[in-house]
């Protein structure tokens, strides 16, 4: 699935996989609605949140200057955020489980 799709479980699942945490089945944490969560993870990975000035549908997007130089949108300040994350760790596709797409 495309990273700049993922929405819900879909995107908390990427999210969990890319910090390497292990998935024992007893859910995950909501990193993409959950600012005590996610919010952490911006800081760390230094992570840019601003208005996107350029797509109508995703009205937030995040950037992660280095290494790469990710840029990713959503309709939140923190799936955008969850989503450059994603990108910058697992590229701009990875697979999600069918049950969660």
């Amino acid at each position: 699935m495309k990273t700049a799709e993922l929405t819900g479980a879909a995107l908390d699942r990427a999210v969990a996989h890319a910090l390497g945490a292990p998935d024992d089945g007893n859910g995950l944490p909501y990193y993409s609605t959950n600012w005590a969560i996610g919010g952490p993870i911006i800081e760390r990975e230094g992570l840019l949140v601003r208005p996107s000035f350029t797509d109508e549908r995703d009205k937030w997007t995040s950037i992660q200057w280095a290494p790469k130089g990710v840029c990713e949108s959503g309709p939140t300040p923190l799936v955008a955020a969850m989503r450059c994350y994603v990108a910058s760790k697992l590229g701009d596709e990875v697979e999600i489980p069918e049950e969660l797409t």
